[in-house]
């Protein structure tokens, strides 16, 4: 197992992340605590420290089943990482209850890393609003020593997570952000990763195979990759992406079998980062996957002068993309939350006027329709 420095900390460079554990008869809120054991068991076995849950994962039982889980070994042994649930606004006043009952279902005295979760464009107001006394709770926490490291995750735009640090990014020691090859570019992680180097924050990763996409390619990009590295798998294609990634500190895998631990485990016994040959070439492939489904937006803005509903077209068209791209998913519908009724894409009309100016004659009228059904509005 490689790792990480991590302050004065030695953090393994792979870790469990405990929304995707297995479970019986396909049912998320009944986790099979036996091969949860025997895969937190053989983790702590190969050497990997880091463990991340959260209070909504898997129902609410995540936390319980994890702590039950780890608490075979020495507390010292392992770093254990949770979250505030401020994806869900009616938590918002409920910092210290909440806290208080993670301690309680993970059986711990304390939170190696804790995380304000989920930072984005539904829920940045109300994590900055004073009046609910989030950040001044967990400082006090940290202060305790009930919160060793204090960070945050985001699945916010660029503009949102700016925010978020303007104001706390002086107390931020980690930062927890989507990204893999495929969104380096197509959800502005490059840019995101940027954001974070300016404040000296160390990146941690979520979905580094974006929820098992990445795991399998087509067969002409297979072909492409192996002819590059005959011995490298394609999901540690993903893993060596973000080991060429500067800043990245700790890469979290939401693994649901015992094979994909030991098959994640095994790359991460050495750093194997990509050269720039294998890099483009990946990420042209990610181009291409892109290319075939969502729709050819250049935000170039000449619709939104001409659109009498005042819609933010190209905003909207971005979350339309990563939603048939995705297949659904909530970061579409989350963002969308933020949005007045009238600025959402069931406000268009249909005039076209818009489809009059696009350079890329998308069939913007369509495209919103469409995002409409999808969504139920």
């Amino acid at each position: 197992m490689i790792y990480r420095d991590f302050q004065d900390m030695k953090l393994s460079g792979l870790g469990m992340g405990a929304m995707r554990l297995p479970v019986i008869d396909g049912d998320d809120s009944r986790i099979d605590e036996t091969k949860t054991q025997v895969m937190v068991d053989y983790a702590m076995e190969q050497g990997v420290n880091y463990y991340d849950t959260a209070w909504g994962y898997h129902d609410g039982h995540s936390e319980t089943v994890m702590g039950k889980a780890l608490s075979r070994y020495p507390r010292e042994s392992y770093f254990l990482a949770t979250k505030f649930p401020g994806y869900d606004l009616s938590n918002m006043g409920r910092v210290e209850e909440i806290f208080e009952k993670q301690l309680e279902k993970c059986g711990v005295e304390y939170f190696d890393f804790y995380l304000f979760h989920n930072v984005c464009e539904m829920n940045i107001d109300a994590y900055l609003d004073e009046k609910y006394g989030i950040h001044e709770y967990l400082m006090k926490q940290k202060a305790a020593g009930r919160i060793r490291h204090l960070g945050f995750s985001a699945h916010g735009n660029l503009d949102v997570m700016k925010r978020f640090l303007d104001a706390y990014g002086k107390d931020m020691e980690f930062c927890q952000i989507q990204l893999n090859f495929l969104d380096w570019t197509f959800q502005g992680a490059k840019e995101k990763a940027e954001l974070l180097k300016e404040w000296n924050i160390p990146v941690w990763v979520m979905e580094p195979l974006r929820g098992g996409k990445l795991a399998k390619l087509a067969d002409e990009d297979e072909k492409a990759l192996k002819a590059l590295r005959p011995e490298e798998s394609i999901p540690a294609w993903a893993f060596r992406f973000l080991q060429s990634v500067p800043g990245v500190t700790m890469v979290l895998s939401g693994m649901s079998s015992l094979q994909q631990m030991q098959e994640n485990i095994r790359t991460f016994a050495e750093d194997k980062p990509l050269n720039e040959k294998e890099r483009n070439t990946l990420l042209q492939i990610a181009d291409g996957m892109v290319k075939k489904i969502v729709l050819p937006c250049t935000a170039c803005h000449y619709c939104t002068s001409h659109c009498p509903q005042g819609l933010p077209i190209p905003e909207l068209l971005a979350l339309y993309n990563e939603h048939c791209f995705t297949e659904g998913g909530f970061i579409a519908p989350m963002a969308l939350a933020a949005y007045p009724e009238e600025k959402r894409p069931n406000a268009c009309i249909g005039c076209r006027s818009c489809e009059a100016v696009c350079p890329q004659q998308i069939k913007i009228s369509e495209a919103m329709a469409d995002f409409s059904q999808k969504l139920g509005m």
